[in-house]
């Protein structure tokens, strides 16, 4: 499967840098109010105790909040969209039920994707091995989801860990299981658009590995 963009360069370090700058610059400047050393003599006396400090502590950097997203190919609006249709997907792609027709489980999947992971999602989804063992058991899957972290994060994609509670119940028996998948998102037009779905052990940028 293709990548999304050219561009995958992780953007957090540059942020690592700038934070470990301002640390350093704050190290190196004179503390108001430290008692002075003075040598001489063979030996070394501190001079008197200094009077309370009454001004405005100095800034290290700057007054104002850090902000993060300034750093960020996207905006914080941005961001919080594409990981709220990143948990709507996964949600989506959890839930289904034996006795519902495979190609409308597809449907409500494939809107949340691109293209061309739609087409591959759609002949998963409705293979007639999947749909006959899930019919045969009578299978009603419900998932839940909730954002873990941001993994990558350049200029055509976001890659997100997504954690998945899924709840199945059939004539088998009940069970729960929770799992994490990679969900990468590539903007398509003013909008987001999941590009791939992998585990999130296996894969590790959230690629198809083929």
């Amino acid at each position: 499967m293709a990548q999304p963009g050219d561009k995958r360069g992780l953007i957090f370090g540059a942020i690592v840098v700038v934070i470990a700058a301002i640390g350093l610059y704050a190290t190196m400047w004179p503390k108001t109010g430290e008692p002075a050393e003075v040598t001489g003599g063979g030996s070394r006396t501190s001079s008197a105790a200094p009077a309370p400090v009454t001004s405005k502590p100095l800034a290290t950097a700057s007054d104002g909040p850090f902000d993060i997203y300034a750093y960020l190919p996207m905006t914080r609006q941005q961001l919080a969209a594409a990981a709220d249709l990143a948990e709507r997907f996964t949600v989506a792609y959890g839930t289904f039920r034996w006795d519902e027709e495979p190609a409308a489980y597809a449907e409500r999947v494939k809107v949340f994707t691109t293209g061309e992971l739609a087409n591959v999602l759609t002949r998963t989804l409705t293979s007639p091995g999947n749909v006959e063992q899930n019919k045969a058991d009578q299978v009603v899957s419900t998932t839940t989801a909730r954002m873990k972290e941001i993994r990558q994060v350049s200029a055509g994609s976001i890659v997100f860990v997504v954690a998945a509670s899924q709840k199945i119940v059939a004539k088998s028996g009940t069970t729960e299981k929770a799992e994490s998948y990679a969900v990468t998102l590539t903007p398509v037009g003013s909008d987001w658009r999941v590009f791939d779905l992998q585990l999130a052990d296996e894969g590790q940028d959230g690629d198809s590995e083929g």
